[in-house]
């Protein structure tokens, strides 16, 4: 079952009854499709940048986030862990740059393809980014013991080690 109530902002959020539907998997995926629409609301990136003191475009927060964790990483990738298009990514990659918050540098490899890393201001940013999110996170599941989180941790990290393997023997055409 599906419903709104207002968020602490006042904001409508739309959430999934926990009624069981039809199969776990259906339920699990609306679980995923709940929290991936939490984490890119814009108002909760903008109170990120704000608890954060830092004047950044919210769009490109989740930029420099996935550089930050996935470094180094070309432009192609990146695009593609974000859902954009390569070169909306790559002007907003330029914009980054030009904050002094990304690096480009020559892969090893081939010389064609630049991977980005942050920069030392940008480590410091993330750095911040951090703090703020460990503050989040600790009131949301301040209630939760050790031993819940840990688990929830435990079991995320699993299904995402086996999603990643999944992809990676899958490359070129993704099998369901």
């Amino acid at each position: 079952m599906h419903g709104m109530y207002a968020g602490c902002d006042g904001l409508a959020t739309t959430f999934v009854h926990s009624a069981r539907m039809s199969h776990w998997s259906d339920e699990l995926h609306a679980v995923f499709l709940q929290l991936n629409g939490y984490m890119n609301r814009p108002d909760l990136g903008s109170a990120f940048l704000a608890h954060a003191d830092v004047r950044l475009d919210r769009a490109l927060y989740p930029l420099l986030l996935r550089i930050g964790y996935a470094q180094p990483i070309s432009v192609v990738d990146l695009a593609g862990l974000v859902g954009r298009n390569h070169s909306t990514v790559s002007r907003q990659v330029a914009k980054l740059e030009s904050l002094g918050l990304v690096e480009r540098h020559v892969a090893a490899d081939d010389q064609r393809i630049r991977l980005l890393k942050p920069s030392a201001a940008g480590r410091d940013m993330l750095a911040t980014f951090s703090k703020v999110r460990r503050r989040f996170l600790d009131k949301l599941l301040g209630d939760w013991t050790t031993e819940e989180r840990n688990l929830l941790l435990d079991l995320l990290q699993r299904l995402a080690t086996k999603m990643e393997q999944r992809l990676a023997a899958k490359r070129g055409g993704i099998s369901v």
